[in-house]
Formats: structure tokens, sequence, C-alpha cells
């Protein structure tokens, strides 16, 4: 039950008088010290942006976003300099909702406020994606350099002192070529098995095995079924051959999804530091859809290629690119043809 009086306690003396309560926690055993101060700092956080003489019972739903938008865009001090970072990630949103989160309703229970704002917050952990301060899709000039750099790969000559069973160049060609340019999800890329690929009217196709069981059928592009063919041939060692795995690591197993990261970011390293911008997985995935989108491709075409299986569900993979409006506008189809009498 609620107390049956308020405590009109203003930001910074409900945080300190939390944070003290967190702290003990750790003494019994309930909270690790990390956990703890974690929750410290984030508190420390919401003061700022919150206001520390405000009484914590007058802010409100929309005082929560305001704190929510305004952490988002706070800039990242572990970003190393040149990286692009500008903001906080998801991962950092995620984990600083779910703090203020823990305050308010420690506040609700015990009577410094009569209803939790987080309640009345719009901006909801579904839709904070979409508030992220900078693309997850590469642009076009980085997109593109990535390719470059997967392309070369196999061409490029070895280090001496690598053994010829720890060449990988070929098969990591591959993987950053399937996701920048197929945009599969890493688990669809990892379960995937040399027979799932197959050839028909002279068209190489990747049969994917996706969510809920569903399959799909993506055509390759030319130059990606190239590079595919040289990897089967010559990327396998010989005791791989009868391996149904398509993607295997220097030992011979099925590659993990923890190690397809780890190929980006080599991959990345032989990239005009210009054109360079570090991305995930699943940000090729937005780029491949953002891209795809963008040159006007059919929606119903690439919501197929992604594997999804509403429409409405393209508006997460979708990123604005610079300029594109201006494009748009410049080709306006009700104008082409028309004089300018």
């Amino acid at each position: 039950m609620r107390p049956a009086e308020l405590e009109r306690l203003t930001v910074v003396e409900a945080a300190d008088r939390y944070v003290e309560l967190v702290r003990a926690r750790t003494v019994t055993g309930g909270l690790s010290a990390s956990t703890a101060e974690v929750y410290a700092r984030d508190v420390a956080t919401l003061v700022e942006l919150a206001g520390a003489d405000r009484v914590l019972d007058d802010l409100t739903g929309e005082d929560v976003d305001a704190v929510l938008l305004a952490f988002a865009r706070k800039p990242d001090g572990r970003s190393p300099a040149g990286s692009g970072g500008g903001g906080q990630s998801p991962s950092s949103q995620a984990r600083f909702r779910r703090s203020v989160s823990a305050l308010f309703k420690h506040a609700a229970l015990v009577g410094w406020v009569q209803v939790n704002p987080m309640l009345h917050a719009t901006v909801t952990a579904k839709e904070r994606g979409g508030l992220r301060p900078h693309r997850r899709a590469l642009t076009r000039e980085q997109a593109q350099g990535l390719i470059g750099a997967a392309r070369r790969l196999p061409e490029e000559p070895v280090g001496a002192s690598k053994r010829r069973d720890q060449r990988t160049e070929l098969r990591d060609g591959l993987i950053v070529l399937l996701l920048a340019t197929v945009g599969p999800r890493v688990s669809e890329l990892t379960r995937a098995n040399v027979e799932d690929f197959f050839t028909n009217g002279g068209v190489r196709y990747w049969r994917i095995f996706g969510k809920g069981g569903r399959t799909r059928d993506v055509p390759l592009p030319d130059d990606v079924a190239r590079v595919l063919q040289a990897y089967l041939e010559r990327g396998r060692r010989p005791a791989e051959v009868e391996e149904k795995a398509l993607l295997l690591s220097w030992r011979g197993r099925r590659l993990a999804r923890g190690d397809v990261q780890a190929v980006i970011d080599r991959v990345l390293a032989r990239v005009d530091p210009d054109r360079r911008r570090s991305v995930t997985p699943h940000g090729l995935r937005h780029t491949t859809a953002t891209h795809l989108l963008a040159d006007a491709v059919d929606m119903d075409a690439v919501r197929r290629v992604l594997g999804h299986s509403d429409l409405s569900t393209l508006g997460r993979y979708r990123d604005e690119l610079p300029g594109e409006l201006e494009v748009a506008m410049r080709a306006h189809p009700l104008l082409r043809g028309e004089g300018t009498g």
C-alpha cells in the first residue's frame, strides 16, 4: 500500500536516498558492487538531466521522455576519436532506462511520488531504436569501401608466417559480401549449409532458413556468386569438402555467431580511413534495406529479400541518407519529360 502522506523530495534528495539504499544491498549480497555503481552513475545522470532542485513528484511523463532523449544524445566518452560516435549506444540507453525505471518504482512504493511517471512516458523501449543519434546503415561510400575491401581480400598476398590451413581470405570476403548485399540475419548466415546454395536458370540462389520455419530463395548478385564459387573450390580444405556447414573456422568447425563481428572488423581495417565506419552484422542488414529502398527497388521485393512477413516491418530497417530528399525532388516522376514552358 502507498504511504498515507506524500514526501515531496527534490530529485537530488531522492537520488541520494535511493543510491544509499542500493549500496546497502551490496552488504547483504543482494547486489554486486559493480552493479550498484552503475545504478549510482545512472541516477546521477538523471539528476543532471532532470534538474537537481525539481520536486520528484512534479516530474511528468513528458519530463521522462526529455530525459531519455537527452541521454541518448549525450556523447559517449568510450568512443575512440574519429570513430564517428556521437551519442549513447542502444544498450547504454536500455541500461539507463532500467535504472531510471527502478528508481521511480521505489519512489512510488515509499511515497515520494503519487504516480510513477514512467507509466506515462511515450518513449518506450521498443521505439528507442528510432532515437539513436546516428544511423546504423553505412552510407553508400562507406558500404562501397567495405565491399571493395572484401572483393580485394582474396587477391592480396598472404604473409609468409601464416599457415596454409589458417588462410581465411576467401571466407572473410564472402561473409562481408553476403551480409552487405543480401542482408541476412547473422543466425541465418552461420546456419547456412553448402547445399542451401543452388543454381536455377543460370542464376545462383541462396535458400535461407529464417524465423518461424519460413524459407526464402534469394538470388545472389553475380559478383557475390563468383566469390561463393571461388570459396567452395579453393577456400575449403580437402578434408572439409564433406562438411555441410558453409562457413568454417580454420579448425574446421561451423563458424559461431560471435566470430562474424571479428571478420567484419578485419575487413574494415583494410578500408580507407575516410570511408571506414564501425558496423555490426545487423547494421549491414540495415545497410542492405536502406540502399535497396533508396534505389527505388520494389518494397515487396526488399521485404522478401530480408525475410519479413509484413511490409510495415521495413520501417525499422530504413535509415535516412544524406541528400536523398533533394535527389528525389529533382527527379520527380510527375515532372519527367515535361518542358519548362
